[in-house]
């Protein structure tokens, strides 16, 4: 079975090798076309996947947004997602989803552990700064409804602000509980394969092969015809 798979193969080679040098050019052509449009449509698909992790997000489903994050990155580990992101002001080339960060979900947990160590502090009394937490809490609420804030990242950064200016803070037996869940345990990015066997990959590695062919035939007829006019005057001498 092995040799009649090998026997077809140097058969089709044999066949695209035979072809006029502009059939394989227009064949590529159409190839290109069609791979590029396979590929549009994976990232179609990729962008659908990757709104559907936030719009889970957006609905504060942990269950949803685990199951949206494993189909996206199943999906982007089985398909080339050719891509562009921003980067510091530029467009960055990558392959992959690129980074998403699930907002929510971080502000969520921020506010789970800003309530568990204000719970915590208040069975404290050894801060001689008293209620550290409620008095931030009370600091940032206030500017949280003269700035139209509501619990955001600008919420989480002016209470972190205000924390900072109790040093005997570091001395509290619950300091663990006032420590906010990292930014980057809430940004993911999903890298694709340089190639993998879908239809668009498959298409992809063709025109490989057909342009490389064309470059072979190239050198090949360059080389010929180098050869000619060598043979050519020397013939003369």
């Amino acid at each position: 079975m092995g040799g009649l798979s090998k026997n077809k193969l140097k058969q089709s080679l044999t066949k695209v090798f035979r072809l006029s040098s502009w059939k394989i050019v227009l064949i590529l052509i159409l190839l290109g076309f069609l791979t590029a449009t396979l590929m549009r449509f994976d990232h179609i698909k990729m962008t659908e996947l990757r709104d559907a992790v936030m719009a889970a997000d957006a609905e504060n489903d942990d269950e949803k947004i685990a199951s949206a994050l494993s189909e996206l990155h199943d999906f982007t580990l089985h398909h080339i997602i050719f891509n562009t992101v921003e980067e510091n002001g530029t467009q960055k080339i990558t392959f992959g989803t690129g980074p998403f960060y699930l907002e929510n979900q971080y502000l969520r947990k921020a506010n789970e552990a800003i309530a568990a160590a204000k719970a915590e502090v208040e069975k404290n009394t050894s801060n001689p700064n008293g209620n550290v937490y409620k008095k931030a809490a009370e600091v940032c609420d206030e500017r949280s409804r003269a700035n139209g804030w509501g619990f955001n990242a600008r919420y989480i950064q002016c209470y972190q602000d205000e924390l900072a200016k109790y040093p005997d803070l570091g001395t509290l037996d619950v300091e663990g509980a006032a420590q906010l869940p990292s930014t980057e345990l809430f940004r993911h990015e999903y890298s694709s394969p340089l190639w993998y066997p879908c239809w668009s990959g498959i298409c992809l590695l063709i025109c490989i092969i057909l342009a490389f062919i064309l470059i072979v035939r190239f050198f090949i007829w360059i080389f010929i015809h180098l050869a000619l006019l060598i043979l050519e005057k020397s013939n003369k001498k």
